[in-house]
């Protein structure tokens, strides 16, 4: 466990919870809260078992099971605004765990929900928002196509996270996955299928260092 990160790149240790028992994520979590008190701590990719454990122990309201994280602590001022944007709520558990690290990451989350490109009035109806924030995530299964059209649509840094949701053969988001690496919209950005975790990272860092930069210059 690396105690020295938040010193070193401004975040803390995140606990990976796959492959952990509820005892190791408990514990390790506890060990971060000592080191930093003040800063919150973040467990990802939860069972059932290690969520129910750090409910126990921490409070109900750290869990989200929906996308099977924990955050215990003091939550950060957030600095700089990502928008999430996601197709269909079978995404949501990606886009919820992108959502609960910009906010541990320092940022301000904007999750907004079911505006795949099936039904493009709706995406429509929110790009001015969307295209307001200072970084843009967008999450997508089957073809993956948000984020090339969002890309069309807007100037703002663009994240894509492809998705394991789909209709038949989609190689467990491979489909989206190519897709989103072979984006015509020019400055999209690919993380790994259901990868909101590192989409989340990157978005609060580049947010946070925009409004920075935008603030001192003001």
């Amino acid at each position: 466990m690396d105690v020295d990160r938040l010193s070193r790149t401004g975040d803390p240790e995140v606990v990976y919870g796959a492959g952990k028992t509820p005892e190791q994520v408990t514990g390790a979590m506890r060990a971060l809260r000592v080191a930093h008190p003040d800063t919150p701590i973040l467990a990802t990719r939860l069972s059932d078992e290690a969520m129910a454990r750090c409910a126990d122990e921490f409070g109900a309201d750290v869990v989200d099971p929906v996308c099977r994280v924990a955050v215990v602590g003091p939550a950060r001022t957030p600095v700089g605004t990502v928008a999430i944007a996601c197709g269909g709520t079978s995404d949501l558990p990606v886009a919820r765990e992108c959502a609960a690290t910009v906010a541990v990451f320092g940022a301000r989350p904007d999750l907004v929900v079911d505006v795949g490109v099936a039904g493009l009035h709706r995406l429509l109806a929110e790009r001015d928002r969307i295209a307001r924030a200072d970084v843009v995530v967008a999450i997508a299964g089957m073809e993956a196509a948000l984020p090339s059209v969002l890309g069309g649509l807007i100037g703002s840094p663009l994240i894509a996270v492809p998705t394991s949701v789909g209709y038949g053969w989609h190689l467990d988001g491979l489909t989206a996955w190519l897709a989103t690496l072979n984006s015509c919209a020019p400055g999209v950005l690919t993380v790994n299928v259901d990868n909101g975790f590192g989409a989340g990272v990157a978005a609060a860092r580049i947010a946070r260092r925009t409004s920075s930069c935008a603030a001192a210059n003001d």
